[in-house]
């Protein structure tokens, strides 16, 4: 399927979606949805427009965004697979602040030591992405990072809940314990270069996605204005490109930074639409509206640095 189909889908699919009856039911949505073989850039937008609430939108975006970057890194995902980054430790996730270790696990496996300290969708995933130190390479600075795929109830594992955000409290997070947890596989590439350092992009470009798509249906269904749903369509054309493009790219940093601009442009638009309505819908996106200020910071820091590589050019 083509992009156009998928922005096709999102004109013309009916606007009635069923409510998910908690997050185990949209696990299940989820897996029926990643069956039907779409890519990344169709499964964000699909499973966006599918949802009725931002939260689900943005557990689309989500999981599309780590199936891209596996993908994009010569892995696979199964249908049945939900999945999850486990980066951040108590001092950061940058290379030198990772102390979760790899060690030999035998022939062509590793055991997982460590703890990271935020885990999206917790106990729902079925499997976990996990950061650690390979001994025997790099040095405290820089160590050598590889990322291990870690089935979610292996034992070794211990999830610990964390109170839900004041925002898309649908979605929870845990922190992971790993003590000993044997790794299903160790994917190939650097574990901080090729993963953790594009993830950002990748899922600001996705889950904006994912968002937008249900923005669609939303004003679809309430008749709101020809002009919003155009700019809408504009814009998830415009990072349905940004997705095609390679994430640790300067012109790509540059490129999202304008994007996301437009995104916060059309979601203060939305904030005007929304004021007239009075539903549950109204409510969640009035209390959800925050997590379009997450990590504002680091993203404006991407976009200046890139700037200041192509100016050195």
């Amino acid at each position: 399927m083509t992009m156009n189909d998928d922005l096709t889908f999102c004109l013309t699919r009916p606007t009635e979606v069923p409510a998910p009856d908690g997050l185990q039911a949209w696990c299940e949505q989820w897996r029926r949805l990643a069956a039907e073989r779409h890519d990344a850039v169709g499964l964000a937008l699909r499973g966006g427009f599918a949802a009725d609430r931002v939260g689900w939108a943005f557990a689309a975006g989500y999981q599309s965004a780590l199936r891209q970057l596996i993908q994009v890194n010569g892995g696979t995902v199964d249908d049945h697979e939900l999945l999850a980054m486990c980066a951040t430790e108590a001092g950061g996730n940058r290379p030198r602040d990772i102390e979760t270790r790899f060690l030999d696990g035998g022939p062509g496996g590793v055991t997982v030591s460590g703890r990271k300290t935020w885990t999206t969708l917790g106990s729902a995933c079925t499997g976990l992405l996990v950061v650690g130190r390979v001994d025997g390479g790099g040095d405290n600075e820089r160590p050598a990072l590889k990322i291990a795929k870690v089935d979610t109830h292996a034992q070794g594992v211990s999830l610990v809940e964390k109170p839900p955000l004041e925002f898309v409290p649908e979605v929870p997070h845990v922190a992971a314990v790993f003590d000993g947890a044997k790794a299903d596989a160790v994917l190939p590439g650097d574990g901080y270069s090729d993963f953790v350092k594009p993830f950002r992009t990748v899922e600001d470009t996705f889950i904006a996605l994912a968002v937008q798509a249900w923005l669609v249906r939303e004003g679809r269904a309430r008749g709101w204005p020809r002009s919003f749903l155009e700019s809408l369509i504009a814009s998830q054309a415009g990072l349905a490109a940004v997705a095609a493009q390679p994430a640790g790219a300067p012109a790509t940093h540059i490129a999202l930074a304008g994007a996301l601009a437009r995104t916060n442009d059309l979601y203060q638009q939305a904030d005007a639409l929304w004021a007239d309505e009075r539903d549950a819908a109204a409510e969640r996106w009035r209390r959800d509206r925050p997590l379009f200020q997450v990590a504002g910071k680091p993203r404006a820091l991407r976009a200046q640095r890139a700037w200041e590589t192509v100016e050195l050019n």
